[in-house]
């Protein structure tokens, strides 16, 4: 039998150690040949440039971390400066830094929601460790495209889907205050936060309560748009760049080049695997959240890249937060 001490620690080795090892040898095991970060000194002007001039949060974490990293190094461990430059730039290091801090935060929010009644409860604990292990997997493999705005974009879509889940379980106001507040400072770190509100509308909106004039939690949605729109707005109007919206139209190259489609069917097959996964309730989930997230859906084919499959990762993350409902009703603690 194994302790309280004993579970304490094998669940702080599975949720932060093994995250963060993994994370560490996808940025030092191999090099990306995607983006050309570990050769950077400096934050590139293309982060203050266009579209990435609205991600507000990341920019000015990588500019303050990487003063800091380089002081701390050059006063505190110039002993080891040459070794961490053949790793990389400290500007690298430093984007490590931030992405996997808050890469292991995500992996303490998935255990979290992993752990609700709503959600995982009944699930053994193997069950839920493995999902939970194949979520973490999806996210380090697309770290082949390095940013340095998906490890906060993710961990702060995670907390909202967690408190969406709270809510909707206790109806307790001050998660939906701190969801709406979530929402609207993710915004400043990307604009995929409005996934938050499909996943709230998904969770909590019935079709068929509708049609029976039944608008419980149309009301809360409203209010997320809100905190979404207001910082998304508000951006745009005090930060002025010649392409305020998108960066370039992608439409044709995302289903002319290889690369693109198959990254695109990365994506579709992923999904799919955590759709057919899930038991009928989880799989009108997952229907009703890819209704919800059809205009991000559309902006992806139209402004992104589908061989960058981190964009598809919110909702493969959201695909396994619900096959978890297969097992609510089958398998005990």
């Amino acid at each position: 039998m194994l302790t309280k001490n004993d579970e304490k620690i094998n669940g702080f080795l599975f949720v932060a150690v093994l995250p963060f090892l993994l994370f560490a040898m996808s940025y030092y095991g191999f090099e990306s040949s995607y983006v050309r970060l570990k050769t950077m000194d400096k934050a590139p002007d293309f982060m203050f440039a266009s579209v990435y001039a609205y991600r507000v949060i990341p920019n000015y974490l990588s500019v303050y971390v990487t003063e800091a990293v380089t002081f701390f190094v050059n006063n505190y461990l110039p002993f080891l400066k040459s070794f961490l430059l053949k790793q990389g730039t400290l500007f690298y290091h430093s984007i490590f830094l931030i992405n996997s801090f808050f890469f292991v935060l995500s992996s303490i929010i998935l255990h979290m929601i992993f752990k609700l009644k709503s959600v995982g409860a009944l699930l053994s604990l193997n069950i839920r460790r493995l999902i939970h292990l194949l979520a973490i997997f999806f996210i380090v493999i697309v770290q082949y495209v390095p940013t340095n705005c998906d490890s906060i974009a993710i961990f702060f879509y995670l907390w909202g889907a967690l408190l969406s889940l709270k809510y909707l379980q206790n109806r307790n106001i001050s998660d939906f205050i701190l969801l709406c507040a979530v929402v609207c400072i993710s915004t400043l770190a990307r604009e995929t936060s409005c996934l938050n509100i499909s996943f709230f509308a998904a969770v909590c909106i019935d079709f068929k309560k509708l049609k029976n004039r039944d608008f419980t939690f149309i009301r809360e949605l409203v209010f997320l748009v809100i905190a979404f729109i207001i910082p998304y707005a508000g951006l745009r109007m005090m930060i002025h760049q010649d392409a305020s919206f998108v960066e370039g139209i992608y439409f044709l190259d995302n289903f002319s080049s290889p690369f693109n489609i198959s990254g695109l069917l990365f994506g579709m097959i992923s999904v799919y695997f955590s759709y057919i996964l899930c038991n009928n309730e989880g799989k009108i989930l997952i229907r009703k959240y890819l209704f919800f997230s059809l205009p991000y859906l559309i902006m992806i084919a139209m402004v992104g890249l589908f061989w960058e499959v981190r964009l598809f990762i919110p909702l493969i993350l959201t695909g396994f937060i619900f096959t978890s409902y297969q097992f609510k009703n089958t398998i005990t603690a």
